[in-house]
């Protein structure tokens, strides 16, 4: 497939070194930009046209071979030949050998006014756009399963924590929709990375800009871009994209994590807050009894990987001097080695679709360790007391109801009063769990009729997403 000539052999007279040559070879990672790499070409042969370096017939042949190529190497077959191509030092290689086979000198036309400098920057512009696109659909999808969760459990309850202590009464579906909160941002960051990244390097040339007058304008809107780079210096040696891509994962990975750890959390004996769905847990091989939580604990661990590539990245550019260097090839396999987090989305968004709340535990737990406590000193609040008197006060009654072994309100008004006069028998009504939940009446709050809205308003925000990225795969040409 191919014979073994060097893109730029014309000035050495010696071979490299065998195992160098093998060793230094990105064909094997690199393999996964065909499609960038076709795309990026097709609209370099369109900027060649305009510039007349290339007639309308012989674009018009190179467009549909590039095509072509594009096609037979589709299959997973096609893609290891890709791969194990022993001739192709790395995918801009291995498609201009393709399209020189098919059209002989003509192929060979098509890196005028070009670099693989520029071509590696543009294809990998392409590619983690592209990625962004595909994890922000996932999250939305995710996000969607959190926000029809907390319709489904409606009025639930649950104890809310604060350095793993019971805290205070919340709504199920509150819990949930702060992880909607966290998807939301996360979604916001990707975008923002997309919108930064979306300038096209070609017509960069290898650092200094193309020596032939090139509309640049031309292959940025064939592609999508929002324009040409407007610096050949930073345009070829620039990776801020990828490790800013990277970093952004890092917040999706974090609260997949924090998720993945309290549902791992609530799933057991001790807490038996959630029923694990089957079709997302594992037996153990001698303990008969157990279903193991084995995709949230294997969440916990891949998104080791993602921190892993930021941080691998980050070293890899510290330090390098303007403008391309060799290293810059190793920031590649960190942006591949994270392309499982769209899979991992999607898997995290039918598990939550299908586990389910052990409500009257739940609600047992919040109704009991005093955690109607802050609802108390509120109570007392609006009776004239200040705060810090108010919150001594309930403590003394909490201390009181500890060594009785009730809760606050089974103590008796006469009981209660010898901590304060201003206790009367409108207590009760303020301590129940439906009057805890509601004096959090305020936006943001757990109070019910403040989750039901902000449950609507997610909702929103979550189809909103998703009309954008339809809008913006329209504009990119995805």
């Amino acid at each position: 497939m191919g014979i073994a000539v060097k893109m730029w052999a014309g000035r050495f007279r010696e071979p490299l070194d065998a195992e160098f040559e093998a060793w230094q070879r990105s064909i094997v990672f690199d393999w996964q930009l065909l499609d960038e790499e076709v795309a990026a070409s097709k609209a370099h042969a369109s900027v060649l046209c305009a510039a007349g370096i290339l007639t309308a017939a012989e674009t018009a042949e190179i467009r549909k071979s590039l095509d072509a190529i594009a096609a037979e190497y589709s299959s997973d077959a096609g893609k290891a030949l890709v791969r194990d191509d022993p001739a192709a030092e790395d995918i801009h290689h291995f498609v201009e050998l393709r399209l020189t086979e098919k059209l002989g000198s003509l192929g060979l036309k098509l890196h005028t006014g070009r670099s693989r400098n520029e071509q590696i920057a543009t294809d990998l512009r392409l590619y983690v756009r592209a990625q962004i696109a595909r994890v922000i659909d996932a999250l939305a999808v995710w996000a969607s399963a959190l926000v029809e969760q907390a319709r489904k459990v409606g009025d639930a309850v649950m104890p809310s924590y604060t350095h793993l202590q019971r805290a205070e009464p919340v709504l199920v579906a509150h819990w949930l929709l702060a992880y909607v909160e966290m998807i939301l941002r996360d979604a916001d960051r990707l975008q923002d990375c997309s919108a930064r990244l979306n300038y096209c390097p070609l017509g960069s040339g290898a650092v200094a800009g193309a020596t032939l007058a090139l509309d640049r304008t031309i292959a940025a809107r064939e592609l999508g871009f929002t324009a040409p780079t407007a610096n050949s210096i930073d345009a070829t040696s620039d990776r801020d994209f990828i490790l800013e891509y990277l970093q952004a994962l890092t917040f999706v990975g974090l609260h997949l994590s924090r998720f993945a750890e309290e549902i791992t959390l609530f799933a057991t004996a001790e807490y038996n807050f959630v029923v694990l769905p089957e079709a997302f847990s594992t037996g153990s091989s001698a303990m008969a009894q157990k279903k193991n939580p084995d995709l949230t604990e294997l969440i916990r661990a891949k998104v080791g990987r993602i921190h892993g590539a930021a941080q691998a990245v980050a070293m890899q550019l510290k330090g390098l001097p303007l403008a391309y260097n060799k290293d810059m090839q190793e920031t590649q396999e960190p942006a591949f080695a994270v392309g499982f987090v769209p899979q991992m989305l999607a898997l995290v968004a039918r598990f939550t679709a299908a586990f389910q709340f052990n409500r009257e535990r739940m609600r047992r737990a919040a109704q009991s360790g005093y955690l109607n406590a802050m609802a108390a000193a509120t109570y007392l609040v609006h009776k004239g007391v200040p705060f810090r008197t108010a919150h001594e006060k309930v403590g003394n009654a909490v201390r009181f109801a500890l060594e009785k072994g009730v809760e606050l309100g089974d103590l008796s008004l006469a009981e209660l009063r010898q901590f304060g006069g201003e206790f009367g028998e409108d207590f009760y009504a303020a301590v129940t769990l439906d009057a805890t939940l509601d004096c959090h009446d305020m936006i943001g709050g757990t109070a019910r009729e403040r989750v039901r809205q902000a449950l609507e308003k997610a909702a929103e925000r979550i189809a909103a997403l998703k009309k954008t990225q339809v809008v913006e795969a329209v504009h990119a040409g995805a």
